[in-house]
């Protein structure tokens, strides 16, 4: 099979997109809505990330730009020790001549554990240098921005220009490392995380023609003249008294997309949900990120291997049972988080209500071929995973801001990238999917990454290399280490970090609040109403 047509089978074509208002797709002079020769490397952990996005702004010259998006920003995160704080360095590169602009969401109070107060500080701080940071309310009702973007462009140096793009804010928390002791700048979670909760995550570093597709979504969502703070006209008021701008200053020409620097197709997917007033490049919102998750599940025949915040929601864990009930040699492992980020009286059951409805469905569609499990650190408190990665066959690979539910399918603003790699992995099974693809290099060294760490090392790539022993091996592991527990932790512990996930059942006397709160408010539904009807993204 020819690579191109490889790459159709598994990537949106333009009109599958299912949004003719975007320029994304339209920039392109071939007609695809994919790019290709982009390098791409996966950034395994926040202080992995934290450090190459601070060894990049240093890079910066005057002229430049440093372009954000994000759900929180904390002004005094530190990337690489004292003195390199987010506001510190933002503040810096501006007294540099370097251009820095940013979206971040409202948010609501500290009190409700969001971080309104933490993001108007970041504003604050950068606003005052000199730079132009927005607190950014055009979201629909309940709901809220959730891309993570940095986007650095380099004046004249169009080749150099990098994007990074997944699941890690640029806030507290998130600076965790391959150890798992947790980020010294700590947030609190559920008690059972400890007072230094391990942080698991992905980011991805782009660069290549890619990064005119993501410079496009800033620029898009930038440009849309509806004022930040439309929905609260308390707020509204308050912005006129404190002349605070209500609309963002224009941007500077879109400058060249860099040329092409590695061998893969990278595709760009978001979610905007539909709401009034519309956002003019998303007229009945776009759900690029569900349907690229359709179109890869369908395609699936060996093993679909997620790591998610969430997992729940009927209509994604039913997109999982038809890939399972489609292939029967299809294999699925989920690596979730153990417990709640907020696992309280009134705040747990509508979180867990959703993930024990979806776990269920899917177990009994794979049955024997379904796992699920969590994480711990070598102290045994559990690690919150708050990647979203999904890999398909060792083939088509994507991360980003997105989760396995229907807030992220419908109705928050996210940003994912799908990656497809040219180069074929010669290791054995060199075609786990047997549809002719072949097992691809960025999609399998990934999934061997994470499954390393998590695994334990000491594994040797033969248990991991194909999806069925790899599968058996997961199982082993979690036995082992559940084992060890319930024989009260004596000896030194199993390899590995991997325990089967068991949720907490919500009881009939709690379910009938907490299903109705979870459908409205934790996983509501930002489709326009012909598609929620019709059952479709």
């Amino acid at each position: 099979m020819h690579d191109d047509e490889a790459i159709a089978k598994w990537f949106l074509l333009a009109e599958q997109r299912g949004n003719p208002g975007t320029r994304i797709d339209r920039r392109h002079f071939d007609g695809l809505a994919w790019t290709e020769g982009n390098h791409v490397e996966a950034l395994v952990h926040g202080a992995k990330y934290f450090a190459r996005l601070h060894a990049c702004l240093s890079d910066l010259a005057p002229g430049d730009r440093m372009y954000f998006t994000d759900w929180r920003g904390d002004p005094g995160q530190r990337l690489r020790g004292p003195g390199t704080e987010l506001a510190t360095l933002l503040g810096s590169l501006i007294r540099r001549g370097i251009a820095v602009r940013g979206l971040v969401w409202r948010s609501h109070p500290d009190q409700g554990k969001f971080s309104e107060q933490e993001n108007q500080e970041l504003g604050k701080a950068v606003n005052e240098a000199g730079g132009e940071v927005l607190m950014d309310e055009r979201v629909r009702r309940a709901g809220c921005h959730h891309q993570k973007l940095v986007l650095l462009q380099h004046l004249g140096h169009e080749d150099e220009d990098v994007a990074f793009v997944g699941g890690i804010d640029l806030c507290h928390g998130r600076a965790d490392d391959e150890h798992h002791h947790g980020d010294p700048q700590a947030i609190a979670l559920d008690k059972r995380y400890g007072s230094r909760p391990a942080w698991h995550d992905v980011q991805l570093e782009i660069r290549g023609p890619a990064v005119g597709d993501i410079a496009e979504t800033f620029r898009e969502r930038w440009e849309d003249p509806t004022p930040l703070d439309h929905q609260n006209p308390w707020r509204a008021r308050l912005a006129r008294l404190g002349r605070k701008p209500r609309r963002a200053r224009p941007l500077p020409p879109m400058p060249p997309d860099p040329r092409a620097t590695g061998p893969l197709a990278v595709q760009v997917v978001r979610t905007y949900p539909a709401k009034r007033p519309a956002f003019p490049f998303a007229s009945q919102g776009e759900r690029s990120v569900a349907r690229a998750y359709l179109k890869a599940f369908r395609r699936a025949r060996s093993l679909i291997y997620l790591e998610d915040q969430y997992l729940w929601s009927d209509e994604v864990s039913g997109v999982l049972a038809a890939a399972l009930e489609r292939a029967p040699e299809l294999r699925l492992i989920a690596v979730v988080p153990r417990y709640p980020d907020s696992d309280g009286f009134l705040s747990g059951p509508p979180n867990r209500i959703g993930q024990q409805a979806a776990l269920r469905r899917i177990r009994k569609a794979g049955r024997e071929r379904v796992a699920f499990y969590d994480l711990e650190n070598d102290q045994g408190f559990p690690i919150y995973v708050h990647a979203k990665v999904c890999v398909v066959d060792d083939v088509w690979t994507t991360v980003g801001s997105d989760n396995m539910n229907r807030r992220s399918w419908t109705h928050d603003s996210e940003l994912s990238c799908a990656v497809v790699d040219s180069r074929r992995d010669s290791r054995s099974p060199t075609d786990p999917g047997g549809m002719g693809d072949g097992a691809r290099v960025f999609a399998r060294e990934l999934r061997l990454e994470l499954w390393r760490e998590h695994l334990g090392h000491e594994v040797p790539d033969a248990e991991l290399l194909d999806p069925s022993q790899g599968f058996e091996t997961w199982r082993r592991a979690a036995l082992a280490r559940d084992a060890w527990h319930d024989g009260g932790r004596k000896g030194p512990p199993p390899s590995g970090r991997v325990r089967e996930h068991l949720t907490e059942p919500v009881r009939p006397w709690t379910a009938w609040w907490a299903a109705p709160a979870y459908r409205i408010l934790v996983d509501p539904d930002g489709r326009p109403s012909r598609l929620k009807r019709a059952r479709h993204f």
